[in-house]
């Protein structure tokens, strides 16, 4: 049988149970968002101070990035999962647009002076030991449910598994974090994520190859 013909067979055969398939990722992001909270709240917790830096501006901007990021990625993994299904476009523009937003309060508030040292934070070893962790379970669970379907690019789907992933840890970490600086959050929330899909990538490979 050729390529194509084989892609068309699984094209049909995941059409057919496609609905089953969307409640597997469905469950599974949701089970991903829980367990992401569940291990993050009783060893790391809120950040005391929530309150007040609700009230500002960079802590809203840093969650609803990596929240409306954790989205896209998602909307990336159902396409993905599919073997007759392009990406989508655009699904990563809200968080690219709130974090240009953000990075104009950065520098319209700082001195440039100040930048380097914002970027660099105070907790970066924990965000990059923190947010792959607790990508973990997240990234299992996605990977778990991407094996009932059947992915065209395994490498590929396996990395945007680790990406949505580490996106759902990093929104959980968020709240705890007290590093609210965009620069961080693209610098080292990015970094942490990238690991992860690094090694859904590496995983995809051998879990998900048909």
């Amino acid at each position: 049988m050729k390529t194509d013909d084989l892609i068309a067979s699984l094209s049909r055969d995941a059409a057919a149970t496609g609905p089953d398939v969307h409640r597997r990722l469905a469950l599974a992001f949701l089970a991903a968002a829980a367990a992401a909270g569940a291990v993050m709240l009783p060893t790391l917790g809120i950040r005391p101070d929530i309150a007040a830096a609700s009230t500002g501006m960079l802590f809203p901007l840093k969650i609803l990035a990596v929240a409306t990021l954790a989205v896209g990625a998602m909307a990336l993994v159902r396409a993905a999962a599919r073997p007759e299904a392009d990406l989508p476009r655009g699904v990563l523009v809200v968080p690219v647009v709130v974090l240009l937003v953000a990075l104009g309060h950065e520098v319209a508030t700082q001195v440039p002076a100040n930048l380097s040292a914002r970027m660099i934070g105070r907790y970066w070893g924990v965000c990059l030991i923190a947010i792959p962790l607790l990508g973990l379970i997240p990234l299992a669970a996605i990977l778990g449910a991407m094996r009932a379907a059947a992915p065209r690019h395994a490498a590929r789907a396996g990395a945007l598994a680790g990406f949505a992933a580490g996106a759902i840890a990093a929104t959980a970490y968020g709240l705890h974090c007290t590093d609210d600086s965009p620069l961080f959050v693209i610098v080292w929330y990015g970094t942490a994520i990238a690991l992860l899909a690094s090694l859904g990538a590496l995983l995809g490979r051998r879990l998900l190859a048909w």
